[in-house]
């Protein structure tokens, strides 16, 4: 067989552009998500079909920032399909460093890393989940996975003939300080397909790999593993919980939040204590101020109910000003706005959008709350005020305390 090397410097974005339009008759014609056949299709269908496939495939090979590129067939890649189905599907197990999925509660280190690559592609994330490493990873051999997120042995990858990227690149030390699992990794079925060698570029981007290490600061799960935190988390929720909980259930059911989460607001602000009292004068268990305790229609702040209640809608208020943000990310936004108020959050955002950096990111907002605490207090507050929460709300929805 000839040999043939390109030496080229394509763009992603531009590749595509390519591969959209080589594939839009294909999205007309196919429903790529139905699981219904209509017809036998031609030989010159298949035919058409297989071209297009490998034409994908040559862009994508094209479109890698590579110095040169050695193409030896036209075997379909998985990052041909991916981008014909306009969709990246995803193999993982569930774990506090790769993701969490309980009641509509879906994020995590991993999954948010993965999300992003998928934003870079320009693709949806279907995410299937496992019982264990090597399900997924035979999963993924199968074919019925484009790629893995695991923390499976390097052992049990080779076994499989499958290879691997660590997401932090080789900075191990940057998930374990931490507590994340070193050896989070992205698993594909072959090291030469474009999806995988877009991946470990992107992964070990200088610029991207900054951006790792803050994500990793902001899903610590440090924050309950002493001892003292872990008794005190675990004693305030079995001795107080159960006073309130008809009352976060029921105030989350007329705002809309998961009622979870507004629990683990009131242990952030109050550690569930009706009668607290701040210094600056914020008081009850969700710690409203006079004004915003006014504004919510709340007349007694140390009620229970009442201040859950100016808390859930303060929230849904929040929810709503940081509407264009996607929904994985929106929870993030409007908790940072309840904490450091609205405009203080967006004015970062109008940064971001002066800097050409996604402004409907949480992660690039944590970043720059990261980068520039030093300069203002509020930033590190909020930073706090939004991980410690999301702590809190996985360690109850994972019963890990």
């Amino acid at each position: 067989m000839q040999r043939i090397t390109y030496r080229v410097k394509g763009s992603a974005q531009g590749a595509k552009r390519r591969i959209s339009h080589l594939l839009r008759p294909s999205k007309r014609l196919l429903n790529t998500r139905s699981n219904i056949v209509s017809s036998t299709p031609t030989a010159s269908g298949r035919f058409a079909r297989t071209k297009k496939l490998a034409q994908v495939s040559s862009i994508a090979l094209l479109s890698l920032p590579a110095q040169s590129l050695t193409t030896m067939n036209t075997t379909v890649s998985a990052y041909a399909n991916v981008m014909l189905q306009n969709t990246l599907t995803i193999a993982a197990v569930p774990g506090d460093s790769t993701y969490f999925a309980t009641d509509g509660f879906q994020h995590g280190f991993g999954f948010d890393l993965v999300r992003t690559y998928a934003d870079e592609l320009g693709v949806d994330i279907n995410l299937k989940a496992y019982a264990n490493e090597e399900a997924a990873l035979k999963a993924l051999r199968s074919g019925d996975a484009d790629m893995a997120l695991t923390t499976a042995s390097t052992k049990l990858k080779s076994q499989l003939n499958l290879s691997s990227i660590n997401v932090s690149c080789g900075y191990d030390s940057s998930l374990t300080k931490n507590g994340l699992h070193p050896k989070v990794s992205w698993t594909f079925s072959s090291p030469n397909d474009p999806l995988s060698k877009k991946a470990s570029y992107f992964l070990c981007d200088s610029i991207k790999l900054k951006n790792t290490q803050k994500l990793a600061a902001f899903y610590n799960q440090n924050l309950l593993k002493d001892a003292y935190s872990q008794d005190h988390f675990q004693k305030t929720l079995t001795e107080k919980l159960p006073d309130y909980q008809s009352s976060f259930e029921e105030q989350a059911r007329n705002y809309n939040h998961d009622w979870e989460l507004l629990v683990a607001m009131g242990y952030q602000e109050s550690h569930l204590d009706a009668n607290a009292v701040s210094p600056t004068g914020v008081r009850g268990l969700m710690m409203l101020t006079n004004n915003t305790a006014k504004a919510m229609g709340v007349s007694d702040r140390v009620d229970p109910y009442q201040s859950i209640g100016g808390g859930a809608r303060y929230l849904e208020q929040m929810k709503d000003e940081f509407a264009d943000v996607p929904k994985t990310d929106r929870v993030w936004f409007a908790l940072a706005g309840y904490n450091m108020g609205p405009n203080a959050v967006k004015s970062i955002q109008r940064k971001l959008r002066a800097q050409g950096i996604d402004d409907k990111s949480w992660a690039n907002v944590y970043a720059y709350l990261a980068d520039n605490k030093a300069s203002n207090s509020r930033y590190g507050q909020a930073m706090h005020y939004v991980s410690n929460i999301r702590s809190y709300l996985e360690s109850i929805k994972t019963q890990t305390v």
